[in-house]
């Protein structure tokens, strides 16, 4: 029963993101508004289709901490791929930092440009790197929001994960403050698993953590928020 849930819920889920990528070629031409709402709808999508093909609820709490400050980005934990869709849906003005080799995909490299994503060469240091802190502040001074993945990589539920550097130098330049985000996708959608697995998934915005803290205090926050 499982193998068959999952069969229809890929279908369904991969329907959908080739359907809206459709729709959303000739949303290029207009302004990012109209793209952002459909990506918006394809994170909803995958929240419908989670809970009426599954059986999984999706639980979000802490939404309110979304208000403690102007400026500010998200860290969060990163179990699968359903919340890089879901993100856009929660948080609808969002944009993502990721790895440059997300650029060279034909028409998806469109999409990401158009939604203000900002690509980083991962374990080098370049002129594009060091000057990434320009390009996330312009977006966050527009009134965007960054959303960020410190561990670098999907890493399994209740397994903890050395944050990357990079994290801190985004928290140091930018001056401003971070909510972690704690979540267990990777029990319903484990890394690189085609079956996926019925329960309860939890989307939880910690407390905000303040800008201007040491190094070593934030991370030590930061840590706590996403693994404890």
């Amino acid at each position: 029963m499982i193998f068959v849930k999952s069969l229809v819920y890929n279908i369904l889920i991969y329907l959908g993101i080739i359907i809206c990528c459709l729709i959303g070629i000739p949303l290029l031409i207009l302004p990012s508004f109209f793209l952002r709402r459909l990506s918006a709808l394809l994170g909803w999508y995958f929240i419908f289709i989670t809970k009426n093909v599954l059986n999984t609820t999706v639980n979000i709490s802490g939404l309110e901490n979304l208000n403690k400050a102007d400026k500010f980005f998200i860290a969060s934990a990163h179990q699968s791929m359903f919340e890089t869709f879901v993100y856009n849906y929660i948080v609808p003005n969002g944009f993502f930092i990721l790895k440059k080799e997300l650029m060279s995909i034909p028409i998806f490299n469109l999409f990401l440009k158009k939604l203000n994503c900002v690509p980083i060469n991962r374990g080098k240091i370049t002129k594009k790197n060091l000057n990434f802190s320009d390009h996330i502040f312009k977006n966050i001074s527009e009134g965007k929001i960054l959303i960020i993945f410190p561990q670098g990589t999907r890493v399994p539920c209740n397994e903890k994960y050395p944050l990357k550097k990079g994290v801190t130098r985004i928290y140091k330049n930018l001056k401003i403050g971070c909510l972690p985000v704690k979540l267990n996708t990777g029990n319903f959608w484990p890394k690189n698993s085609f079956i996926k697995y019925p329960g309860e998934i939890n989307f939880v915005f910690r407390e905000f953590i303040e800008p201007n803290l040491s190094k070593e205090k934030f991370l030590e926050k930061l840590e706590n928020s996403i693994y404890n």
